[in-house]
């Protein structure tokens, strides 16, 4: 008969304990990660150009950009993407492991594996106001141009969800897609062009002041929160507008000489994302087994913008490509190269955030949001 197994000694045995400790939190965080995985079995998202990932190739605009230098920094070179490469849309698939990247829902190549788990229905170019999507505008110099060539408009993104759903239901039957379509994340993200571009800009909506057009974008995106509740959305996120009149296009169009930032645009901005924040508030109340969350993208990237050292950055007054001021779209193109080093910057164009920028946002609010949006 062997000897009897001694007790471990006392020098082992905080060792033992910090081991089987590793070894539980190990198994915890990955069964953590699967519960998210089955319990978030999509991401479907609508908006404008910083969730759009192509859906404007193929569109009568020129609000695209599917060429160079537009994906210098993502596999496979330009694709529709507002950005040297991955942008929110992807970068939030990616952390909440569902998928790498979105792709377009208007991909003429999309496969019947990738509606499953998730499109972009985003539009570069869209807004809360109706008329946005129909109202492009860009800077040259000092002349602005107006030029009518509409994009996909939320209503028209809402038809396309729809138009989805039928195809899901198709591909894997009734059951299984009602457990995808409600229990997908669903993230709105709009108002910035309705500010910078329709209000301040164009002045396409003269007839109301600031207080009445943040009022008509706040109730549009509640009615467009409501709309997709009806077809079958839960977990809702919709973000905030950014502090717009501090990207470069802004500093340029209203800062002065000096390009400071637009303090017009981002009060007006404010103003919208504190109506949205009470609305998407009482929806979250008012909807039965919602999750409607605002998520505020205003003060990280305020911050990023005014402290870009903090961050790993250079500059946050000009972008990228060309002289970093006027320079979006097609604006942004061979003829105007980017920088030599694009990480040490903020944004990518005047308009749009690199992808770095990108993935510092995007890790700070899943942190702070995605026990509230995901539970």
């Amino acid at each position: 008969m062997g000897r009897p197994l001694s007790a471990p000694s006392s020098s082992l045995a905080p060792l033992l304990f910090l081991t089987a400790l590793l070894i539980s939190v190990a198994v915890s965080g990955a069964a953590a990660s699967r519960a998210t995985n089955a319990t978030v079995p999509a991401i479907l998202i609508f908006g404008d150009s910083i969730m759009d990932t192509g859906n404007n190739n193929n569109l009568a605009t020129i609000i695209k950009c599917n060429f160079q230098p537009y994906g210098v920094d993502f596999n496979g070179g330009p694709t529709g993407r507002f950005c040297d490469g991955k942008i929110p849309s992807d970068i939030i698939a990616e952390q909440l492991g569902i998928k790498g990247s979105v792709p377009p829902y208007l991909d003429p190549s999309l496969q019947p594996k990738d509606l499953l788990t998730g499109v972009t229905f985003a539009s570069g170019g869209a807004g809360f106001d109706p008329i946005t999507a129909k109202l492009v505008v860009l800077k040259a110099h000092t002349f602005f141009f107006l030029l009518l060539m509409a994009v996909v408009s939320l209503s028209q993104q809402l038809q396309y969800f729809q138009e989805y759903i039928a195809k899901v239901k198709s591909i894997v039957g009734e059951e299984r897609a009602n457990f995808i379509i409600g229990n997908a994340l669903y993230l709105v993200v709009a108002g910035s062009d309705d500010i910078a571009n329709t209000y301040f800009t164009l002045r396409a909506r003269s007839n109301y002041d600031i207080p009445g057009y943040t009022d008509l974008m706040s109730d549009s995106a509640s009615n467009f929160v409501q709309e997709i509740y009806k077809l079958g959305a839960r977990k809702i996120g919709v973000f905030s507008a950014p502090p717009i009149g501090c990207v470069p296009s802004q500093r340029t169009a209203g800062g002065g000489p000096m390009r400071v930032c637009a303090d017009n645009s981002n009060q007006a901005a404010i103003l919208f994302n504190s109506k949205l924040k009470s609305k998407l508030d009482s929806l979250h109340q008012m909807l039965p087994n919602s999750r409607v969350v605002y998520i505020d993208v205003y003060s990280p990237l305020l911050q990023i913008i005014q402290t870009p050292t903090k961050y790993g950055f250079e500059i946050s007054e000009k972008g990228c490509c060309g002289t970093g001021a006027v320079e979006v779209a097609i604006l942004c193109n061979k003829f105007t190269p980017p920088c030599p080093n694009v990480n040490a910057h903020v944004f990518w164009d005047s308009y749009h955030p690199t992808e770095k920028t990108y993935r510092v946002l995007v890790t700070e609010l899943l942190d702070k949001y995605s026990r509230d949006l995901l539970g």
